[in-house]
């Protein structure tokens, strides 16, 4: 089977090696460098903590699993430290833990001592309460897509940049997919994965995949992701707090975010000062030994949310030539999605993907756009 994907980022690097575990022959079009698109901007918390429907929570834990499946030096398996101390924010965990362990999702109450143990240059405020989530993790975004890319190299992939689709045409008895300065590529099928562009691509194709817009401000699609420079502060997992959220990204950096901030990003506008000074401040507050670190890097980044916010997989034509991925989880979903996406396109279908149809969004079941999600006395 010849198969061309759409997109170089985390997920449409791993449906290409999905696909070429398969031996699908598999082109893979870029409009830019693999990777420059939401991946690039992504705070990579591998995690199916806080997801819902019921459908989406099944399909997020089960990619965690996947991840611990595909073991590397991509993945930080270290779990995920999550601190209340608003009362808002501790009945909210209280709740979530609560469900989360009825699902037998891997969850832990923890004391504060249990906590300075697993973190000890945290502050711990006084009447905080913990859980630990020790299935969950993180990865650095750029090692995982090259790990997954390179594998689909070496088994006969070819991966074009520059390559920005342009059209796509049934071709019978399969697909033909024209890029800009008049190249074409001709396939059985084709895989959109082309992140918060996924709506114009799938229009090309015939196909309707509503996408929330990043060019529109606000927290929903825009957030801002602050990273530091090396510090000399102990911290081996993700954590989550009631102003910010952070983890390790190798060489004594950390990545940082403050989701309460989040409805002051404008896409095309750089990070404010007050902004970047906010967020390193809170950093300090947390985490007293990072204390002195400046910003090494501040972007806007915008995220890939389908018009419902949740994940978007399946064919998008009736002669099932036309395969369209969005997800806002394509970091959790992406080894998961490589997997099953490829299956798909030989003919198994998948029973954790069943409820994510694109044709949801034409045949009138698809839910309402999302509501900002931010985790409670956020600010």
């Amino acid at each position: 089977m010849r198969v061309v994907v759409i997109g170089a980022g985390v997920v449409g690097a791993a449906v290409a090696a999905g696909l070429t575990r398969r031996g699908a022959q598999v082109t893979v079009l870029e409009a830019r460098t693999p990777g420059a698109g939401t991946s690039a901007t992504s705070m990579a918390w591998v995690n199916a903590n806080n997801k819902l429907p019921e459908a989406y929570f099944h399909l997020n834990h089960a990619a965690v699993r996947a991840h611990h499946d595909l073991p590397g030096e991509w993945f930080f398996p270290t779990g995920h430290l999550e601190c209340a101390v608003s009362h808002q924010h501790k009945e909210l965990l209280e709740s979530r833990v609560t469900r989360l362990e009825s699902a037998g999702y891997p969850v832990e109450r923890v004391t504060a001592r249990r906590a300075r143990e697993l973190e000890p240059d945290l502050v711990s405020p006084p009447g905080a309460v913990y859980a630990f989530f020790p299935e969950e993790g993180h990865v650095h975004p750029m090692r995982l897509i090259a790990r997954l890319l390179g594998e689909a190299r070496d088994a006969g992939a070819e991966v074009v940049c520059g390559a920005e689709v342009t059209a796509i045409e049934a071709a019978e008895p399969g697909v033909r997919v024209g890029v800009a300065g008049g190249g074409t590529y001709a396939a059985d099928a084709v895989v959109t994965c082309a992140g918060r562009w996924t709506q114009g691509v799938a229009a090309l194709a015939g196909a309707y995949v509503p996408m929330l817009d990043p060019a529109r401000a606000g927290q929903l699609t825009n957030g801002f992701l602050v990273t530091t420079t090396p510090v000399p502060a102990r911290l081996s997992r993700m954590i989550t707090t009631d102003r910010l959220n952070l983890r390790p990204d190798g060489a004594g950096r950390l990545v940082v975010q403050a989701l309460g901030l989040d409805g002051r990003a404008e896409p095309g506008v750089p990070v404010p000062d007050d902004v970047r000074q906010d967020i390193l401040a809170r950093l300090s507050a947390v985490l007293p030994a990072a204390e002195g670190a400046e910003a090494e890097r501040a972007v806007v980044g915008h995220r890939s949310l389908p018009g419902d916010g949740l994940t978007v997989a399946g064919f998008a034509d009736p002669a099932r030539r036309v395969y369209t991925v969005a997800t806002h989880s394509g970091v959790t979903l992406a080894p998961l999605l490589g997997r099953e996406v490829a299956g798909e396109l030989y003919g198994e279908e998948s029973a954790l993907l069943a409820a994510f149809r694109p044709g949801r969004f034409t045949d009138g079941t698809a839910g309402p756009p999302p509501t900002p999600a931010r985790r409670a006395g956020q600010q």
